[in-house]
């Protein structure tokens, strides 16, 4: 059972235990094992902007990068994570890996220095890239794994890839948000960056992966815990139903 807490008097967070290892879901959608001073981010998507027009997209305001590595680096600061984690999709190409503005590469520099960084392999960057840091396809430590995309029957894993959000009816209004997703074996962490859709948390993806006592934690000021719903069938069942 998870409890409310305050990180330091700045951050409110979630704690919560998976296969013994005490985590803390933190408001941005980033994981803390304090144990092990480790912050995991996942999805962050940087560049994504430029890699739409760079394909003929919608021009978005190419601010994205810059407020993803704010609430980076707050939640560096915050928590003093000596090894910070990215979870795979950290460019949303390797193109943009290589492409980022000059401010923007130096303070992600800036961010990493002086501490352990972890690039685990996305589908969108499945590749090493110009950063320092150790590029990894999957990274285990103590009772857990982490990797991008989550695998049926894991224990002890943390992953990201599917951004999925919790869908309630507050006041007779719809409130969808980022989420966690978790039970007694998996974690999937939201996606962290600005510019992310997300994947509802009863869709049928979700089926093979989460038992029925799965639980969402809720982006929030501090995160809230929620009984995660049925997933939906998915559409071919429906049809042949």
């Amino acid at each position: 059972m998870g409890r409310v807490f305050v990180w330091k008097q700045i951050m409110n967070g979630y704690a919560f235990m998976l296969t013994g290892a005490q985590l803390a879901a933190l408001p941005s959608g980033a994981l803390y094992w304090g144990d092990a001073g480790l912050l995991a981010v996942s999805d962050l998507h940087l560049g994504k902007a430029e890699r739409i027009a760079r394909r003929g997209g919608a021009l978005l305001p190419p601010y994205e990068t810059r407020e993803t590595l704010a609430r980076l680096e707050a939640d560096i600061t915050v928590t003093g994570a000596r090894t910070v984690l990215c979870l795979g999709d950290s460019f949303d190409d390797l193109d943009a890996a290589a492409g980022l503005p000059e401010d923007e590469a130096q303070w992600l520099m800036r961010l990493m220095a002086g501490r352990r960084w972890l690039w685990i392999e996305g589908n969108h960057d499945p590749g090493p890239i110009a950063f320092g840091g150790s590029h990894l396809a999957e990274y285990a430590a103590g009772p857990l794994i982490f990797r991008h995309i989550a695998r049926p029957g894991a224990v002890g894993e943390v992953s990201g890839h599917y951004h999925p959000k919790a869908r309630i009816s507050l006041g007779g209004r719809a409130l969808s948000r980022p989420c966690f997703l978790h039970d007694a074996a998996r974690l999937i962490l939201p996606a962290y960056g600005a510019y992310t859709g997300g994947l509802c948390w009863d869709d049928p993806a979700f089926a093979p992966l989460f038992g029925t006592e799965a639980r969402a934690i809720m982006l929030g000021n501090p995160p809230r815990p929620l009984p995660k719903p049925p997933c939906r069938a998915a559409a071919h069942e429906v049809t042949h139903a």
